[in-house]
């Protein structure tokens, strides 16, 4: 499958890459692809054309209980948390061999899927995640308890054991490192596990899953099913033989996921939640610079970053002249197909993102707020939106109750 269009708007100009064959769409459970057990298919939109990537299994509650079966049978009789340490990190080391070799398809991967610049997921993204795998694997053998020192004619001492069937819900900003980030430290200790991605951004993970059962991770120990976040992800959250589950994403779905595993069998629960970061910028500061820190800090992966500076306090001397540059730079940031190489934006990951951007841009309108540049859809194909910057915004206090 290959792509190739005008290259005058630097859009849709990829001719020069052979997009990658999409094999991967079904269910990955007990080592095996599969059909979802209701059979349903959902599909996966390419951001910058709207146009169907492929259509993925839809997991639901019954495939989630398919995998923690087989994640269970990995954990309680399998021999992944069995293994001598040092065997498991061989295994890990292996798997981020094959990323590497398969890097060109990985990367296109995340590109079509979430818009992503490809270039950033090649160089970047990707090694930051197989640097992850491999830390992680250097960490397997070092997981180590304590000997206590007690009064009377006592020993204890404290063992560091794998918990169990982990599950992992990941987002959909940056899918690879999300993946690697919750999978690896859980396969280091020694866990087996059910992982949904989220449902904008399914084909990388499948993938993965693809590369480690070619590394050697024995069948069941890492499970993916792709479905929705109230089907499969409620699933995850609520399932009784889940030991633990890790969320990335909203505050909204994470206070859900808090609630549904104290409802359940009280698992322990680690969440990463969004965030809303300022950049501070004093008079002493070298404008030209800061500037640029403060652009490429908002717009990096099209603002799809939950620690983006999406707020600039710049201090009165400097504040003219910051705004000036900023404004400069912003008009002269390339928004285009995230194939190309002189591409700096893609496209958001989905449509509800760009209508949801869109909204906050009118509610600052609405609001009186200053619109520097930007503030418009670019195109009407493809998610692909303006930098924009406002300035003399309102300040509101906000509590997340």
């Amino acid at each position: 499958m290959s792509a190739s269009s005008d290259s005058g708007n630097g859009h849709n100009d990829n001719s020069f890459f052979n997009m990658p064959t999409i094999n991967f769409t079904k269910l990955f459970i007990n080592g095996n692809f599969v059909h979802s057990i209701s059979g349903r298919k959902f599909e996966t939109i390419d951001p910058r054309t709207e146009e169907v990537i492929a259509s993925v299994s839809e997991g639901d509650r019954e495939d989630i209980d398919v995998a923690v079966e087989a994640a269970r049978e990995a954990f309680d009789r399998g021999p992944w948390p069995r293994m001598a340490a040092t065997e498991r990190a061989k295994i890990m080391v292996k798997w981020a061999e094959l990323i590497e070799e398969n890097i060109d398809e990985a990367a296109a991967l995340d590109t079509m899927d979430a818009g992503k610049l490809y270039y950033f997921n090649k160089f970047a993204e990707i090694p930051s995640a197989t640097n992850a795998l491999r830390y992680y694997a250097g960490a397997a053998d070092k997981i180590h308890g304590k000997v206590l020192k007690m009064n009377g004619d006592f020993h204890a001492y404290t063992l560091m054991e794998p918990i169990g069937v982990v599950g992992h819900i990941i987002p959909w900003n940056a899918p690879s490192f999300a993946f690697f980030m919750k999978v690896s430290p859980s396969l280091a200790a020694g866990c087996t596990m059910v992982l949904k991605p989220a449902e904008q951004t399914p084909l990388s993970a499948l993938f993965y899953a693809h590369l480690a059962k070619l590394a050697g991770i024995p069948d069941g120990v890492l499970n993916v099913v792709p479905g929705f976040g109230p089907t499969a992800g409620a699933a995850i959250s609520s399932h009784m033989d889940i030991d633990a589950v890790s969320f990335t994403g909203s505050i909204e779905v994470g206070r859900e996921v808090m609630q549904s595993a104290a409802r359940s069998n009280l698992k322990p629960v680690s969440l990463e939640l969004g965030g809303k970061s300022p950049l501070i910028i004093f008079d002493d500061a070298d404008i030209d610079k800061a500037a640029d820190l403060a652009l490429i800090g908002i717009m990096s992966n099209k603002g799809e970053v939950c620690v983006a500076s999406s707020r600039v306090y710049v201090q009165e001397g400097i504040y003219n002249e910051f705004e000036k540059k900023l404004v400069e730079k912003a008009k002269t940031w390339v928004v285009g197909d995230p194939f190309h190489p002189k591409s700096q934006q893609g496209p958001q990951a989905d449509m509800k993102q760009l209508k949801k951007i869109l909204s906050y841009i009118e509610h600052g309108n609405r609001e009186g707020a200053t619109l520097l540049t930007g503030g418009n859809r670019v195109g009407n194909k493809g998610y692909y939106i303006q930098p924009t910057i406002f300035s003399n915004v309102k300040l509101c206090r906000r509590r997340w109750l």
